[in-house]
């Protein structure tokens, strides 16, 4: 094992989110990867203009940028790509796969950068070096010998636009639309909810609308941990009275207070931004009914002001004093106006919007009690966000997987339009709906065709433009993927990144199905557990970074990525490759599909040697969304990708946008006990998605584990544990399956009764993999019934 042994402690941590706790954790990281140089001048270039695209979120790149345009996390990402360490030669002669089947997620990761491309040995059970052409032929040879109906061509969401065009392509000429990719496990609720209400894929937002908006709702997404760049413009926000109201079930630091770590003021006096004006911590799972109980307040206080005829606003003024004078009238008409918006802008709603009086029959006919027991809040509290939006003009909806990650993640969705609609706060500067996604191009690589559904891509101009008929038939999406491979229809899967087998949910049937491909390919950067636990035949193809330079033919080259504000950004690499054997994304594609598919009139060749004729044939699949591709690909601030939702166009089956009434406010659950907590899975802020930077996590005051469940004091002393108890969780429904994980420490926290939390991926194994969204097929990581019991085990990362 690499890690010695580390001794937990649990402490609730006094400051801020940013500070000198942000600036004394990026040193640490950039220490222990031994690039406290490196990465300090590689951080000037993170964001700006001409630099690279920060390998973690998916946050956009400012026009106007600060000295600084980086956050912790992507400092520590950053670190962690640049590392000097190595997993070269020496260290895969001196471990089997066996052997670092047993070490920690962490553990694997630290080991550094893949040096070379490799083939395991079932000898030895060790993976071994292979040429790139040896491996690019053997697995064309293998792929020539499955029905491509067997085949899944996964993407994780770091992969750049122009690796994903020629992998969706590669995937499509060899037949498949099995095009599993990571925002099926995350904003996949979003891509399906958004379309129905208001004819988007993506929200509506750009940075502009942070700068003109008076109120932001910031609906289940923590800031601090997941895209702490955007604390920025909140920060700017709440500086110009800006009222930003949170619904989430933690208390989060970076939702409750912040230092800027790059204003000189505030690390010199401690001086805090309070961020939130007002928090209310909804139960997991009660998103519907809290938000059903600010549209109910709305509604009812519009018909309140309907039914008395009275003018609240305008009073006298709104009637003209001399009805034959145009300046008059018109004068008055305007004042008059402001009393049709003064609660729901019916002016809007009439024009612009479908299935109202619906959604308002059902939001009247919800009772409050109800309401209350579902989502956690007082009649009093949702009363009190509904004033906060009625008094704003111009309000931001701002999401995250807190709500797509849910049984009901669609519907809750279509709760946050809803909201929105009623003020029609969507395509008018300020008010827009932004979800914020998770990794730096996962919503960009929708964009150019990784889909598993083929009505989402342009298939005959594929076919057009390069001669191949391409699959008609629908592929398969991530769940779908696992559903294979756990019974045997999947014999091979290619991995464009990501470590699948911690991010997917049933982890110990996954692992079974995985040990009976019969192929897997994983093109990576660093080593994981979805490379040590393998089928039949496995090949480790190491890439370059994006932070590396990427030297072709025709020079240094770029690439692009899509924000989570649908802008597209340039992004340049600035440091020496790990190692000289290491091949770009784009080649290795491009090797595998020549290898696979022999002669085609795809320019593979050429479109390594210069990724500017790639863009060039992205434009030309998509000629309105990226016109003068190359020509903008460096515009500052990005270039923004067309949506009419913004121009309050809405593509949808009715032309109009659509008010869309959730069926129920909770999920029905087979099991209903007094011992039953539901379970929502979390991120600490030393980790991005499955890769785990370090075992603490500062806000919430845990250092030296992951192995801990946060629990409500009441509900410790109610069920009969105390603080710092070693329990177990085992899954409370699908009784035919025992899913259960061990040895969590109690760790008493602010969160709503009857709730609990804990790391993902450690407690994916819970989820079975049926227990998702049914239309978006989303896992439902934030809401999950469990039981605890005492443990016998000791804790152990």
């Amino acid at each position: 094992m690499a890690t010695k042994r580390r001794r937990a402690k649990i402490k609730p941590y006094p400051g801020p989110a940013g500070g000198w706790g942000s600036a004394k954790s990026v040193a640490e990281i950039a220490i222990r990867e031994h690039v406290a140089f490196k990465g300090s001048s590689l951080l000037m270039e993170q964001n700006k203009p001409e630099g690279y695209m920060c390998v973690s979120c998916a946050w956009a790149k400012p026009a106007k940028t600060h000295p600084l345009e980086f956050c912790e996390n992507g400092a520590k990402a950053t670190a962690w790509e640049v590392t000097s360490r190595r997993a070269d030669r020496a260290f895969f002669d001196r471990y089997t796969l066996s052997e670092l089947e047993q070490w920690p997620d962490h553990d694997l990761e630290e080991q550094g950068r893949l040096t070379h491309p490799m083939r395991w040995d079932a000898t030895t059970d060790k993976y071994v070096p292979v040429s790139w052409a040896q491996a690019f032929q053997e697995i064309g040879r293998e792929l020539h010998a499955l029905d491509p109906h067997q085949v899944d061509f996964y993407t994780s969401g770091r992969a750049s636009l122009e690796t994903s065009y020629m992998y969706q392509l590669f995937a499509r000429m060899y037949g498949s639309n099995n095009m599993p990719d990571s925002s099926n496990m995350c904003h996949e609720s979003s891509s399906v909810a958004l379309p129905e209400s208001i004819g988007a894929s993506v929200g509506t937002a750009i940075l502009s609308d942070f700068e003109n908006t008076d109120c932001i709702f910031y609906i289940a997404q923590n800031v601090g941990t997941s895209s702490p760049r955007l604390l920025h413009d909140l920060q700017d926000a709440v500086d110009r009275g800006v009222k930003i109201v949170t619904f989430n079930p933690l208390r989060e630091r970076g939702l409750e207070r912040f230092v800027n770590p790059q204003s000189p003021t505030q690390m010199l006096t401690g001086k805090e931004t309070k961020i939130s004006s007002e928090y209310y911590q909804v139960k997991n799972g009660g998103d519907i009914a809290a938000l059903f109980g600010v549209c109910k307040a709305l509604i009812e206080a519009d018909d309140a002001v309907q039914a008395s005829g009275e003018s609240r606003v305008s009073g006298e003024d709104g009637k003209p004093k001399d009805p034959d004078n145009a300046a008059m009238v018109a004068f008055a008409a305007s004042i008059a106006a402001a009393d049709k918006k003064h609660v729901l802008d019916h002016d809007f709603i009439k024009e612009h919007t479908a299935g109202f009086e619906a959604f308002a029959a059902a939001a009247r006919g919800h009772q409050w009690d109800e309401l209350e027991r579902i989502s956690g809040l007082s009649r009093d509290q949702m009363k009190q966000a509904a004033a906060t939006y009625a008094k704003s003009d111009a309000v931001m909806m701002v999401y995250g997987m807190g709500l797509t990650q849910q049984l009901m993640g669609v519907q809750n969705v279509h709760m946050v339009c809803n909201l929105a609609l009623l003020r029609g706060n969507i395509g008018k500067p300020g008010a827009n709906i932004c979800a914020v996604r998770g990794h730096s191009n996962v919503q960009g690589q929708r964009t150019v065709g990784i889909t598993e559904k083929p009505g989402l891509a342009p298939l005959d101009k594929l076919s057009e433009l390069y001669g191949f008929e391409p699959p008609r038939w629908t592929g398969r999406s991530t769940v779908e993927t696992c559903e294979a491979i756990m019974n045997g229809q999947c014999r091979a899967f290619i991995s464009l990144g990501g470590n699948f087998l911690r991010a997917v949910p049933d982890t110990t049937a996954m692992e079974e199905g995985w040990r009976r491909l019969h192929l897997s390919v994983q093109i990576a950067t660093k080593l994981n557990r979805s490379h040590v636990v393998h089928g039949e035949i496995a090949y480790l193809l190491p890439c370059l970074g994006r932070i590396e330079l990427d030297e072709q033919a025709t020079g240094p080259q770029a690439v692009s990525m899509e924000s989570s504000i649908a802008h597209f950004h340039g992004s340049r690499g600035k440091t020496k490759p790990a190692s000289p054997e290491l091949l770009s994304e784009p080649r290795i594609v491009a090797g595998m599909a020549k290898a696979t598919l022999g002669e085609t009139k795809v320019p593979w060749d050429s479109w390594v040697q210069n990724y500017a004729e790639i863009r060039g044939a992205i434009e030309r699949t998509y000629p309105e969304t990226f016109k003068d591709f190359n020509k903008r690909l460096f515009t500052p601030g990005g270039f923004v990708r067309p949506l009419p939702a913004r121009e309050r166009k809405w593509v949808t089956k009715s032309g109009k946008a659509n008010f869309l009434t959730p069926e129920k406010l909770f999920p029905e659950f087979s099991v209903q006990s007094n011992d039953i907590l539901h379970l929502a899975t979390l991120r600490s802020n030393d980790q991005f998605n499955t890769t785990i930077y370090g075992y603490g996590d500062r806000f919430r005051g845990v250092e030296g584990t992951r192995k801990v469940v946060f629990i409500n004091p009441e509900d410790i002393i109610r069920l009969g544990f105390v603080d710092g108890e070693t329990v177990d969780l085992t899954t409370a429904i699908d009784s035919n399956n025992i899913r259960k994980v061990m040895a969590l420490r109690i760790v008493p926290y602010d969160i709503p009764m009857g709730c609990c939390g804990a790391y993902y991926p450690e407690t994916n194994p819970l989820f079975p993999l049926a227990h998702h969204d049914p239309k978006s097929k989303t896992p439902s990581y934030k809401l999950l019934p469990v039981r605890l019991s005492r443990s016998t085990e000791i804790p152990r990362d």
